[in-house]
């Protein structure tokens, strides 16, 4: 194929030896914490993976998710919007969930298809099933979809098997429902789920789908919401017990192997060098699970909070050729993903209003951000309140602050559920430049932190003024019959349900 260059919105952007549009790959973690990689600091995980990616690739250190917990974190990486717009709150959708992301939402996926993508998703979708699956990926833009339509301990898991050759899951999952069923497209495929084979499954699936794209000359956009490392932790034969931080740091393996399956299929499809790999994590590390619950690094609390160890995650970019390696510190978003990945491929953005903004300079230049500020909505939002806290530059200022069961077991007494929903009049203003930990508040009393904290007030009042609540899908509430049933007619349920 002959040299092609693209140039969107009037700038020559890149030069390739495809005639294609790039290719996307984006991976996403769940409840990885912003100290849990090697190239993060973390002395004892095993991420070369990964690691490589961000050595010969972009590393953020200021990279955010837009919610603490996994569902409306989700929402917003797909289309672009923060999860009040969309009614993907408080807090996650069920395995009955009446509601799910809204069919007039646009995805990524449905961004590209247009401009004819292939696209698959693999792994945990966690968007709503819905009644007949209205919600599932298929109805959502994407051509494939292999994976659990939420998270995978929202099933018994008493006496399944987490790791080879026969160690039962930890814990305690979600009992009194159906358990957790692999899905392909919108038929249920195994009920219950085979952990150890899990990993494998998606690997060969997406190696498939990158293969067959490329046969075709099809541009493609392949999805990797990861269920690692979500509790319960597991890993099949080629993770289990290999790495040296235990089932965590063995289920972090598990999903770098993969990383290592794809990067592999895309250098021998020869593609790699016209195809951006983006990865980040959907919130913080569950920190009440201890050892199996993920680290934050330096950064306070995690899960369940808009402290720095909620939202603030790790992010690597890849693309030989175009991505300097380098390490940027300009604050970006999990939102900037959707108005990124249309400007590369040429596709026009939804008519709707956007949060996300277009990182393009930042990867192709290491340039700025025209980010100028990032939202902390709580888990359960509500107009009342509006946002808990909002980062302008370096500054981040705490309207309200709350602790979290999530993020309990921690000796910092801010995190925990015990520290109840608190209001900041003046709010709690930290340096996070001088300070990522957020210990030390500043005084208000100061001219400079007065001049701050009114330029904070005004893009607060400001986008308070824009954000339009969508309807809660979340407060419609769950159906047991809307659970996924691999033999719907079968009694008693939800025990019946395994095939």
């Amino acid at each position: 194929m002959g040299s092609s260059c693209f140039a969107f919105f009037g700038i020559l952007l890149l030069c390739t030896c495809s005639a294609s549009p790039p290719n996307f790959v984006l991976l996403f973690a769940d409840d990885l914490g912003f100290g849990d990689l090697g190239c993060y600091g973390h002395p004892s995980s095993l991420t070369p993976n990964l690691d490589r990616l961000a050595a010969e690739g972009l590393r953020f250190t200021d990279f955010y998710s837009t919610c603490p917990v996994c569902s409306p974190s989700r929402a917003s990486l797909l289309t672009g919007r923060y999860q009040t717009r969309s009614g993907i709150y408080p807090g996650v959708l069920y395995p009955g969930s009446i509601g799910g992301l809204p069919l007039n939402e646009t995805t990524i996926a449905e961004v590209l298809r247009p401009l004819g993508y292939a696209t698959a998703v693999i792994g945990k979708w966690h968007l709503g099933l819905g009644h007949n699956g209205m919600f599932l990926p298929t109805k959502q833009g994407f051509d494939h979809f292999l994976g659990i339509p939420y998270s995978h301990d929202m099933g018994p898991c008493k006496n399944l098997t987490c790791f080879p050759p026969d160690i039962k899951c930890y814990g305690v999952c979600d009992i009194n429902t159906v358990t957790v069923p692999l899905m392909q497209n919108e038929v249920i495929k195994q009920q219950p789920v085979n952990f150890l084979d899990l990993e494998r499954s998606y690997s060969d699936f997406a190696t498939n789908f990158i293969t067959t794209s490329v046969e075709k000359k099809q541009p493609f956009f392949l999805y990797y919401p990861t269920h690692h490392t979500h509790y319960p932790q597991y890993a099949g034969i080629g993770a289990a017990g290999r790495s040296l931080r235990g089932p965590f740091g063995d289920s972090l393996l598990e999903f770098d192997n993969t990383v290592g399956h794809l990067m592999a299929t895309l250098e021998r499809t020869g593609v790699i060098n016209n195809t951006l790999v983006f990865f980040t994590s959907d919130n913080g590390p569950e920190l009440m699970r201890m050892s199996r619950g993920g680290n934050a690094g330096p950064l306070k609390c995690g899960k369940g909070t808009t402290y720095e160890g909620g939202m603030r995650e790790p992010a690597i970019a890849y693309w030989p050729g175009i991505i300097k390696p380098g390490v940027t510190h300009e604050m970006a978003s999990t939102l900037d993903i959707l108005p990124t990945l249309a400007r590369l491929a040429g596709a026009e953005l939804p008519q709707v209003m956007l949060d996300g903004v277009d990182m393009t300079d930042i990867l192709v230049k290491q340039g700025k951000s025209k980010r100028e500020a990032m939202i902390f909505y709580p888990v359960d939002p509500s107009e009342k309140y509006g946002l808990f806290a909002v980062r302008l530059g370096k500054y981040k200022a705490h309207f309200y602050t709350q602790g979290a069961f999530h993020s309990s077991t921690t000796p910092d007494k801010d995190c925990p559920e015990t520290a109840v929903f608190k209001a900041h009049d003046p709010p709690l203003i930290f340096d996070l430049e001088a300070d990522p930990c957020e210990h030390y508040a500043l005084p208000v009393d100061t001219p400079d932190i007065q001049s701050v904290l009114q330029q904070v007030k005004t893009v607060k009042e400001q986008f308070e003024s824009s954000m339009v609540f969508g309807e809660s899908q979340v407060a419609k509430g769950t159906d047991p019959n809307l659970e996924p049933c691999c033999n719907p007619e079968c009694s008693p349920k939800p025990s019946c349900c395994q095939c």
